[in-house]
């Protein structure tokens, strides 16, 4: 099925088509920049390093890494119930295809997604002809959709995410928009909010679906878990988790406050692991005895009664630290005008206590889970009351713990449901 073009994408496809001898290069200067595989950034340029397996193929996108492991539960469900559908997966950073080749189900296959130039889609889907095509929350490329949509592709946006930003970009070119967004056979909102801002842009929600919900617990490996747990031994442990330069500082200063002499440990997860020894700079400065995973680092450098601080910088290891302590921040909240927050459902579905900073504007769940009391936004001044409370006594936050937890399973139930729907797109 054709979608008409109005003239605002005949002219996008045009510059992107003209642009397109320069992305070699460019992408090339990004891999020395360690921003693309060095073995793998032709496939950006829509060049499959892999071929495409027999019968009906399901594709998922989902640009970076939450997106990315987001469509997990939907990958598994396609791989045990699709009838006999192949799935791949294409997302645009590292660290989403470093994690995401680890945790695919067996028989999925991750590729790169293609820059959005005529060329490079126009190859990929040559290559690959899914037969489904599945994009989460907001990352709708012009010619990639509709490209897709030509060739008879069943499309649907899933967790669609559009802020007022968005929703005012997309109106300086609304017949753009009602070619983009009237590609899709089935649109499911990530929140009320976004779907009011599709309806403006004249394309109804087909319902509310939030795929960060569904997904299982984060993985552990239970030997890494139990040694963990025997160099640990007693002590209180505190997490900071998917923190951002700035936050590091705060977090640092809180549990110096605090410390004391209970020996407490904090372990610090940098978002972006390249920022570990920055952050373990950091913790020396502030006299903590400090070990940083990558550097092999054990986690318990400091004798008994003497606090001390683990840089964890590695990647897809979450699973382990939240098991571990006893109060989790989830970073990227702490300053106005950062990254608005990170994904609150990871700790809830662990049943671990946690709180964030004050500006979640990426994560409008934060309202309902602090209403329910499943978890605080704290201001930066306030956070060594937090730490000293689950130092002193953990089993206070034990009920915050629950509720969250609750919350959770409600809302995996209703990401269940929506994962059926898509799936019966395929059938």
């Amino acid at each position: 099925m054709t979608t008409p073009r109005p003239a605002s994408l005949r002219l996008y496809a045009a510059f992107a088509g003209a642009a397109s001898p320069l992305a070699p290069a460019w992408l090339r200067a990004r891999v020395r920049r360690g921003k693309e595989d060095p073995d793998r950034w032709t496939e950006r340029l829509g060049r499959a390093s892999r071929p495409r397996p027999e019968g009906p193929l399901a594709w998922l996108h989902g640009v970076s890494l939450g997106e990315g492991l987001s469509l997990l539960p939907l990958a598994e469900r396609l791989r045990a119930e699709g009838p006999g559908a192949a799935v791949l997966v294409t997302s645009g950073t590292l660290a989403s295809a470093q994690l995401l080749g680890r945790r695919l189900p067996a028989g999925a296959i991750h590729q790169f997604a293609p820059l959005d130039t005529p060329g490079a889609t126009r190859r990929f889907l040559d290559h690959w002809r899914p037969d489904l095509g599945v994009f989460v929350e907001s990352d709708l490329w012009p010619n990639l959709i509709l490209g897709a949509r030509a060739r008879g592709v069943r499309l649907a946006l899933v967790s669609g995410k559009l802020s007022d930003a968005s929703l005012a970009g997309w109106r300086r070119a609304p017949a753009a928009a009602r070619a983009v967004l009237g590609a899709f056979d089935l649109l499911l909102a990530r929140d009320a909010g976004s779907a009011g801002r599709f309806a403006a842009l004249g394309r109804r929600a087909d319902g509310l679906a939030d795929f960060k919900y569904g997904a299982p617990p984060l993985p552990v490996d239970p030997a890494a878990l139990a040694g963990a747990r025997a160099a640990i031994g007693g002590r209180p442990v505190l997490l900071a988790a998917s923190t951002h330069p700035g936050e590091d500082e705060i977090i640092l200063d809180a549990f110096a406050a605090v410390a004391g002499s209970a020996g407490p440990l904090l372990i610090i997860v940098p978002r972006h692991p390249a920022r570990g020894e920055a952050v373990e700079r950091l913790a020396r400065a502030r006299g903590f005895a400090t070990t940083r995973r990558a550097a092999g680092g054990c986690l318990a450098p400091a004798p008994p009664g003497a606090p001390a601080v683990h840089v964890a910088d590695t990647v897809g290891e979450m699973g382990l630290w939240y098991r571990l302590v006893h109060l989790a921040l989830v970073g990227g909240a702490l300053a106005a005008g950062g990254v608005g927050g990170h994904n609150p459902l990871e700790p809830a579905r662990l049943g671990v206590a946690f709180i964030t900073g004050p500006w979640t504007p990426a994560f409008p769940v934060y309202d309902a889970l602090e209403a329910a009391g499943a978890t605080a936004r704290v201001a930066p001044a306030d956070l060594a009351g937090w730490f000293a409370r689950a130092i002193e006594g953990p089993a206070a936050l034990a009920p915050m713990a629950a509720r969250a937890r609750a919350f959770v399973a409600e809302g995996d139930a209703a990401a269940g449901d929506a994962t059926s729907r898509v799936i019966a797109m395929l059938r």
